[in-house]
């Protein structure tokens, strides 16, 4: 009765005194009158008296009415906050103590039916929207692209970036019978003098009977699509350069011969590294970005450089930069391949420093490698060729997501970020707050803007339009319309006239909060769509934890921070943004299918925290790790440390679910259902495979037939969904994290193949790997 008397009195002692603390807080007086009970319990129980167990039968009664009025009938919240008690309460049941029946005879009842309707809740989805989205063709005819429907040119299988594929062997009801076909290893993993952002995020193409892709350490991979035995690799040599935040390659990008069908190329199998062979003239080529920041031509049938293409196949894309920081600029997604031209944007480091390189967007002869525009978010309006002497502006607003085109109406669009540092709105222009935080159309021919709309004004919060744009033609009251549809870190997805930039979904201001250090400002509305999944407002009754202790933790912070809903703007105190930088969608984006006229999606919701550190007299210590962490903003007069909002046991303060999947009508606006998503297995030691609704990064693909797939999350599975109702209708185990967007193809055989790059991502702790898995359905 000693070692459970001091345990109460610890367990009480702790809540007393983080309660009396959260009450200073404005806060919930719960955990200090629940310290005060147990540590009368505690002496209770050391003296044997009956009560102890009628006082704890009482307090197990307050605290599931507590529960139940601040999270509802809701498995996590309710088992973290009466799991523990629940658990203390076993010694008070099977001790023996002399008088103690009427105790016991309380406590009994009321510790069985708390833990089986504890135990019940598990069966209630709390959090889950039913609903169907129609399985009618609404457009027989949509525009898929010209991609031959059994390849996939581009990262979004064509500049459309719809995800979408045409195949429709694969169905909802034979997904099941899909199995592993092939795997393949790259060979290229993390080394000891990489950034702890190591990514494996690509997509391969699938041209001719090849698979092209490449590596984080950008290697350019080709694979045969039936057996995925490599054919050869080129290897691009770029250099270690610990000062990037990432190092990643989303994928390549393909131009076909100018003569022929664009499929019409014959892989040559390889005697040794592609990257030994003389350059040679190219027809067909392949683009690769590097985190070197070069682009490179690669001939699709050897691997051999294009010579024709700039300097040997080689293209400096730090031409003309005013800052050329090593590691601080590189393109992380491939470039978009339209009307003759590569056209390439970049990824700046955010937080750095205050001067740094542009973020400028380029197109090339995609023959030539010359110059044929440059727009310059920093000096919007002349776009002819900047001569040799010039440079860009310094720190303009940057794409670093993955760019859409319509060549019919002749335009080019791009996710805009922010000018660095994100947190420092002090050192913008009128023409970067204009284009920061947007979707912007860029003319191809001239690279001169036709429209631009943003989705943060002033961004204060790395809110940066992370996700390609998704191109589609959708039946409106007003007719046939051409449609982008996007979606933003914030969890508004965004429905607008691809020709002229006019909401096709309503657009509307709220007022936003203020209060900013000295010198910035914040903007007084902030826009939403009408098709939106932002998060309601954090409370102190949703911050979770996987004991009361860090939940109480979790209240202290979150009542100790600044937090006025969303667009808190970041402070010295400490700010909590949510959604965080994470975003609600990321580069993964959303698939759409042009057909049926509707999406889907993957949204999270995690938080982070924002401080500002005055570096004026301060020892900042190690800065510049990574897009996480404390990062200097050289040349400013505030650090900024970025980072989750976690308890002290390491998992987020605010309770799940904190990942979806989502269906949606695009016609409407309406979600029509909105389902958890991932389990836990892979995030605690037990490998427990609870569905918990857990975050992830990468992105869906939708097929024909209805299916959707996606991994991404920071479980190691690759899913099949029926995209109609969200079921999960399939899943196989991948070797590492699945942190990038799947694609599928037939081989030469007429066999569906669904393949998916799981190497994991340093960001969100998944498994490191280097594989490429194959999978398609079971022989008959």
């Amino acid at each position: 009765m000693i070692i459970l008397s001091l345990i109460f009195w610890l367990v009480g002692l702790a809540l007393l005194g983080g309660g009396i603390w959260l009450i200073t807080l404005d806060g919930s007086w719960y955990y200090a009158l629940a310290g005060i009970v147990l540590i009368v319990v505690g002496a209770l129980t050391r003296s044997r008296r009956p009560t102890a167990q009628m006082l704890y039968a009482l307090f197990l009664i307050a605290t599931t009415a507590w529960s139940l009025w601040e999270s509802g009938y809701d498995w996590w919240p309710l088992a973290t906050r009466l799991g523990i008690f629940l658990i203390l309460a076993i010694p008070l049941l099977i001790t023996p103590k002399s008088g103690s029946r009427a105790g016991l005879a309380l406590l009994l009842p009321v510790w069985a039916i708390i833990g089986v309707g504890t135990l019940a809740s598990l069966t209630v989805d709390a959090h889950r929207t039913e609903g169907e989205l129609s399985r009618d063709v609404v457009s027989e005819d949509a525009n898929i692209g010209d991609t031959p429907q059994e390849s996939w040119h581009a990262y979004g299988r064509n500049n459309l970036g719809q995800r979408y594929s045409p195949l429709e062997q694969i169905t909802p009801e034979n997904v099941g019978d899909l199995e592993q076909a092939w795997q393949y290893q790259t060979g290229d993993v993390k080394g000891p003098e990489d950034v702890g952002e190591t990514t494996y995020e690509a997509t391969p193409l699938k041209i001719g009977n090849s698979l092209f892709l490449c590596t984080p350490h950008n290697w350019l991979i080709a694979l045969n699509a039936d057996t995925g035995e490599e054919q050869w690799v080129y290897d691009a040599k770029v250099p270690a350069e610990s000062s990037r935040q990432h190092q990643t390659c989303r994928g390549v990008s393909y131009l076909p011969p100018s003569a022929g069908e664009p499929d019409d190329i014959d892989v040559q199998v390889a005697s040794g590294p592609a990257e030994d062979l003389d350059a040679m003239q190219c027809d067909a080529q392949l683009f690769l970005p590097t985190s070197d920041a070069r682009l490179i031509a690669v001939d699709p049938t050897t691997g051999a450089r294009c010579s024709n293409f700039a300097d040997n196949g080689e293209l400096d894309l730090l031409h003309n930069m005013p800052f050329k920081q090593a590691g601080f600029y590189y393109s992380t997604s491939p470039p978009v391949v339209a009307d003759g031209k590569v056209v390439v944007s970049g990824s700046v480091n955010d937080n750095y420093a205050v001067d740094s390189p542009s973020g400028v967007i380029r197109a090339y002869d995609a023959k030539t490698g010359e110059l044929v525009w440059n727009w310059d978010s920093g000096n919007p309006d002349e776009t002819a060729p900047i001569a040799e002497d010039e440079t860009y502006t310094t720190s303009s607003p940057n794409s670093w997501s993955i760019a859409s085109a319509d060549e019919e109406l002749g335009m080019i669009y791009f996710p805009m970020g922010n000018r660095t540092p994100d947190q420092l709105g002090m050192y913008r222009s009128e023409a970067e707050e204009k284009y920061a935080s947007s979707v912007v159309a860029l003319n191809l021919e001239t690279g001169q803007v036709e429209w631009v709309q943003q989705f943060v004004h002033h961004d204060l919060w790395d809110m940066d339009t992370p996700a390609q744009p998704s191109l589609l033609d959708l039946d409106t009251e007003q007719g046939t319309q051409p449609a982008l549809v996007i979606p933003t870190k914030q969890g508004d997805v965004y429905v607008l006239n691809r020709e002229t930039g006019e909401p096709i979904l309503p657009i509307s201001e709220q007022p936003a909060p203020q209060g900013t250090i000295e010198g910035d400002h914040a903007a007084e509305t902030q826009p939403i769509s009408s098709l939106s999944f932002r998060p309601p407002t954090l409370r102190e009754a949703d911050m979770w934890g996987a004991t009361p202790l860090d939940q109480l933790m979790c209240r202290i912070q979150f009542k100790s921070l600044r937090y006025e809903g969303q667009y808190t703007p970041p402070s010295e105190q400490g700010t909590i943004v949510f959604p965080g930088n994470f975003g609600v969608f990321n580069w993964g984006s959303i698939a759409v299918d042009p057909k049926r006229q509707v999406m889907f999606g993957m949204p999270l919701y995690l938080a982070f925290t924002s401080t500002l550190v005055p570096k004026e007299g301060a020892d900042l210590g190690e800065t510049n790790q990574g897009e996480h962490g404390l990062n200097e903003n050289a040349g400013g007069p505030y650090a900024v440390e970025m980072k989750p909002f976690l308890s002290p046991f390491g998992v987020p303060c605010q309770q799940p679910p904190w990942g979806y999947v989502a269906g949606t009508d695009l016609r409407t606006g309406e979600i029509a259902w909105k389902h958890k998503n991932g389990t836990i297995e892979d995030m605690t030691a037990l490998p427990l495979p609870i569905k918990m609704g857990v975050p992830g990064i990468g992105g869906p693909i939708i097929t024909e037939s209805g299916v959707a797939f996606l991994a991404a999350s920071v479980d190691d599975y690759l899913r099949g969904y029926d995209l109609s109702t969200g079921e999960q209708l399939w899943q196989a185990r991948l070797p590492a994290g699945g942190q990038a967007t799947p694609m599928t193809y037939l081989n030469s055989q007429g066999e569906q193949m669904v393949v998916q790059v799981a190497g994991g991502h340093g960001s969100i702790g998944t498994t490191i790997g280097d594989y490429v898995v194959a999978y398609k359905l079971k022989q008959q």
